[in-house]
């Protein structure tokens, strides 16, 4: 209780300083000192790139306009006394009450909503968005764009083209991997081999560039390290296969041949052919060595039947030597527990490595550039009574002063600034931004809200303090640092090297996530996933890999994928199709 009333008071003092600021009578150049240091506690949420927030919902009475909003993958929602969530709301009028998916699928969920006819009045309906699309749902918003600046800014053209549904309308707006200025990216936030740093300290840190050296690591590791410090056992491999995060144990094939994350397959640059990454050599060969691991106690004998809160609660022991997941799918929770116990400090921080099935394979774990995916997106329903007040909250959220809000904090409470107006947080700052309670009575990234990384619009600093270079390395784990230095890199996207953008059409998983059985190529999709579900646990579980393999691969041929890959190819053309009018 304590150390919330203190956090009160500060943050009270700086809302404080910010209004003697703003009506110092500095003019413009008062104005300017407070856009550029970052100075979210300002009376005006408005900066010179805002647009028009004369429509805000805010207002002189101090009337809260107050929506609901649904999104159809597992968060946490916002405390109702979320400081951050009551000065956004005080600034543009606005609060939004958000809930997120328990116990159902994404389409389980907007099956339900569909049903009973009544909608929030905000929606990202994930893998169930060609449903809510279907159903006549959503709300079209071409006629509602051009009026508000931010959101027009916030894709181009050509990526407004690509949203546009079958009757040329756009229903909903993605919110994520768009890079406004310099990339500045220093997360991986993608798909990876992640080990622990203090199996590659205890080995020297050697070069591990295949898939058998990372195996053969792990066992060396384990064989010499079974437990933690405190006796705990360790588990030298898991593997995440609830529901739709199969992808942790399916998809790696095509990253060990070299190729980017389209996700449902492959696409040869060259040929610009599709490829079905399921059945290449490389595929045997991965879950032959998945197999093997088992065999020998290496990979978890859970991994099949854990939940995802399971798997994440594992994590947060650091008992988990490796796995392969993606970055945003483990890490913002995982690091911020292992930090609270100072198990970071024990080298159990995980790092990515570039891993392929041979030596002298280029990886494509990390490409540069954005990721569009235009198969789900934030959108407005039919329910919702004001649709012009949504789209000026999705505007005004896009302001720089709300955006440094939402992702920094409050100035002086959550990031300090220098005289050259750099952002910086002090270690007390980050500690207190990874503790559990803090986060929940204090931040509110609106996280499926329409949002940047890149540069801020001052030229200085990140959108996200994770990607601000000196702030990022400052929050890093000695060990991390240590384990970055022997390799000679300074963030998780030098351990893997960068590869330049995939062509126009990536990411084909943004088509085979809304495909429907209302074709033959979807109806081959939905089998397709539903035999890799059963037997791929049974693969590498087998005591005759070659018996389950043959019996695995004789079953999957029978989902007749090829209608699956024509009509990615009739896709992949399409999009090579449209891309050209834009040369």
């Amino acid at each position: 209780m304590r150390k919330k009333k203190i956090l009160s008071v500060l943050l009270a003092t700086a809302m404080m300083s910010a209004m003697f600021t703003g009506c110092g009578g500095g003019g413009d150049d008062a104005a300017s000192t407070n856009t550029n240091s970052g100075d979210n506690t300002s009376a005006d949420a408005s900066s010179s790139n805002s647009g028009d927030s004369a429509n805000s919902g805010s207002s002189d009475s101090g009337e809260i306009k107050e929506f609901t909003a649904f999104f159809a993958v597992p968060g946490s929602e916002i405390n109702d006394d979320n400081e951050i969530q009551q000065l956004i709301a005080e600034k543009t009028g606005v609060k939004v009450k958000e809930t997120w998916l328990t116990g159902q699928t994404a389409q389980e969920a907007v099956g339900t909503l569909i049903a009973g006819g009544e909608y929030p009045d905000f929606i990202d309906g994930g893998d169930g968005c060609a449903q809510l699309y279907d159903a006549g749902a959503l709300v079209a918003l071409d006629d509602y764009i051009d009026k508000y600046p931010n959101i027009k800014e916030f894709l181009t053209e050509q990526e407004w083209d690509k949203l546009r549904q079958e009757d040329g309308h756009i229903y909903w707006i993605n919110q994520f991997g768009n890079i406004y200025g310099e990339e500045k990216a220093t997360t991986h936030n993608d798909e990876a081999f992640w080990i622990q740093t203090r199996v590659l300290e205890w080995a020297g840190y050697p070069e591990v560039h295949t898939m058998d050296q990372y195996f053969d690591l792990i066992e060396r590791y384990n064989e010499a390290n079974p437990t933690m410090e405190d006796g705990t056992a360790n588990i030298p491999y898991t593997i995440l296969c609830d529901d739709w995060r199969y992808f942790c144990l399916e998809n790696a094939p095509e990253f060990l041949d070299g190729y980017p994350n389209d996700g449902s397959c492959i696409v040869d640059p060259e040929t610009l052919t599709i490829i079905d990454y399921n059945t290449t050599p490389t595929a045997k060969r991965y879950f032959q060595k998945l197999n093997e691991e088992f065999k020998k106690g290496i990979v978890d004998p859970e991994s099949f039947t854990q939940t995802y809160d399971e798997y994440i609660a594992k994590l947060s022991t650091g008992r988990v030597l490796g796995m392969i997941d993606q970055w945003w799918d483990f890490a913002y929770t995982v690091r911020d527990s292992l930090k609270q116990q100072g198990l970071d400090l024990k080298g159990c921080d995980y790092v990515p490595l570039p891993i392929t099935i041979e030596e002298g394979i280029k990886n494509q774990w990390h490409n540069s550039g954005g990721v569009l995916n235009v198969a789900s997106g934030l959108a407005i329903t039919t329910s919702c009574k004001d649709v012009e007040g949504a789209m000026q909250f999705i505007n005004d959220l896009l302001d720089q002063d709300m955006h440094d809000l939402r992702f920094w904090g409050v100035k002086d409470v959550d990031y300090n600034v220098d005289e050259n107006g750099e952002f910086s947080r002090t270690e007390e700052m980050r500690m207190r931004s990874s503790d559990t309670a803090y986060k929940a009575s204090h931040t509110c990234t609106y996280s499926y809200f329409p949002q940047y990384t890149g540069t801020s619009r001052d030229g200085i600093n990140a959108m996200k303090p994770e990607n601000q270079p000196k702030e990022f390395y400052d929050a890093l784990s000695k060990n991390v640092q240590e384990c970055f230095a022997a390799y000679g890199a300074q963030t998780y996207v030098d351990m893997l090297g960068t590869s330049e953008a995939p062509g126009p059409w990536y990411p084909m998983y943004s088509y085979s996530n809304n495909m429907t059985t209302a074709t033959e190529g979807g109806t081959a999709w939905a089998k397709m996933g539903e035999i890799k579900h059963e037997y791929l646990p049974k693969v590498v579980m087998a005591d005759d890999f070659e018996g389950a393999w043959e019996e695995y691969m004789e079953v999957y041929d029978g989902c007749n994928p090829q209608a699956f890959i024509d009509e990615m190819q009739a896709e992949l053309d399409r999009r090579m199709e449209e891309a050209a009018k834009y040369n």
